[in-house]
């Protein structure tokens, strides 16, 4: 992994680039707005002279972009608005140069490796683009091309970050209670291991293989990997047929809350019982597939909680669902280190916890405000001497991604209600409990 704590000439002159194309950016969109902006407001021209910068900076900024879009309840709404353009397609690299970065890693030219190759990509984003391909035995494949010299540009931005991160929690004190730091160390730990396509491809089957475990999810899966045709800077896998969920459109022969159940449920199993869980479930990540399976694609963001952060989370889910017992919830945390110098006793901790975690486990996930479940989660960390409980923080961004899907696919339903979602994950208890409320629990 690159040293991040590296702030020399090229992240200097990086610095002073960004901040005259966002000032410039927003300026012009702001000086024009009575002439090409009439109905807009002054917040919604200057986000949108924000959005025009970050495309115009490149793929570290669109991310930031696809953040900002993904985390509605945390930025300033006319800024997430804007933003949601940073999660289309970006325009792609020629095709030459795409066939050269597949051929200098599989040695051999793209006619004669593949039986057929699609010079124009399915899709292009900030880091990749993906072109459609025939295997030689006829199999229907994808191959994922990183962008070339993609890692040093990224490498550069985030350095030139995380130098401005440490400027703003010494100016801030907001910035340092959110641990901005280590915002950026998290995003530079992801971003350097997105662009590592060996270990994303690993993550992949992994998380495939686990789906199926217990002998049920069949209607969830992930893209197989072909080994064979993978390289340090492609990734080649199974074509799926389908939408991406935002783009799926509801029909009497689809049961759209059974598919978010399902989805949810093969989530909850990985990030509790199996460990590495997909770590950015927005809707370009997660299809509904014509045969009407739903898929998770894209293992660029990857999690992998350490054990005792799994047990926290089961006894989480377990009090809300089964007892009630959150204390249980507070010994595992003290385990942690956390709540070391607190004098509150393990009941009054696990009611801290239950507090926040109230409208995620009780209400609709539709009704979920994400913006203020993650300032919660801070001040919550904050109460006990951390700058914040990341892996809760990681947690509830992506409920925050299924809660946009429960609003139009799934009204009504309670993420922390449902015992279908723990069936492998509490067995016995989920059973028991099935048959006191009298609920079948689907087989599949």
């Amino acid at each position: 992994m690159p040293d991040l704590n590296k702030f020399g000439p090229a992240q200097l002159w990086r610095a002073v680039v960004v901040g005259v194309v966002i000032l410039a950016c927003a300026g012009y969109a702001v000086l024009t707005k009575p002439f090409l902006r009439r109905g807009e407001t002054w917040a919604d021209a200057a986000s949108e002279g924000v959005v025009n910068a970050f495309e115009a900076l490149g793929p570290t900024f669109v991310k930031l972009g696809q953040l900002m879009a993904s985390s509605s309840g945390v930025f300033p709404a006319p800024l997430a608005n804007a933003c949601l353009r940073c999660l289309d397609d970006v325009p792609p690299v020629s095709a030459q140069k795409a066939r050269e970065v597949i051929e200098g890693d599989l040695g051999g030219r793209v006619d004669e490796i593949f039986a057929s190759f699609d010079d124009e990509p399915l899709a292009a984003a900030s880091v990749a683009q993906v072109h459609a391909c025939v295997l030689p035995d006829g199999r229907e494949a994808v191959i994922k091309v990183q962008r070339p010299g993609i890692y040093h540009r990224m490498l550069v931005d985030l350095r030139t970050a995380y130098g401005g991160a440490k400027l703003l929690e010494r100016l801030f004190e907001f910035f340092r209670i959110a641990n901005a730091t280590a915002i950026i160390r998290d995003l530079h730990a992801a971003t350097m291991t997105e662009l590592n396509s060996a270990v994303e491809a690993d993550r992949q089957t992994r998380f495939r293989d686990a789906i199926w475990s217990f002998g049920d999810n069949k209607g969830v899966t992930a893209p197989e990997v072909y080994w064979d045709y993978c390289g340090p800077h492609v990734i080649c896998m199974e074509r799926l047929h389908g939408v991406p969920l935002d783009r799926f459109v509801p029909d009497a022969d689809h049961d759209t809350t059974m598919l978010i159940r399902r989805g949810v449920k093969a989530w909850i199993e990985s990030i509790t019982v199996h460990g590495p869980f997909h770590g950015d479930v927005h809707a370009g990540n997660l299809w509904a597939l014509d045969d009407g399976r739903i898929a998770f694609l894209d293992f660029g963001i990857v999690g992998e909680l350490p054990e005792v952060w799994r047990s926290i989370l089961r006894d989480m889910f377990y009090a809300n669902l089964i007892d009630g017992d959150f204390a249980r919830v507070a010994r595992g945390i003290r385990d942690l280190g956390y709540t070391a110098d607190i004098e509150a006793g393990d009941a009054e901790i696990g009611m801290q916890v239950a507090a926040v975690l109230a409208p995620v486990f009780t209400n609709d996930l539709a009704e979920l405000n994400l913006g203020t479940l993650i300032m919660a989660l801070v001040q919550l960390g904050k109460q006990w001497g951390v700058a914040s409980p990341e892996e809760l923080v990681l947690f509830g961004k992506q409920l925050g991604y299924f809660e946009r899907y429960a609003t139009r696919l799934a009204p009504g339903w309670v993420i922390g209600k449902d015992p279908y979602l723990f069936r492998n994950v509490f067995p016995e208890a989920v059973a028991e409990r099935a048959a006191t409320l009298g609920v079948e629990l689907p087989e599949e």
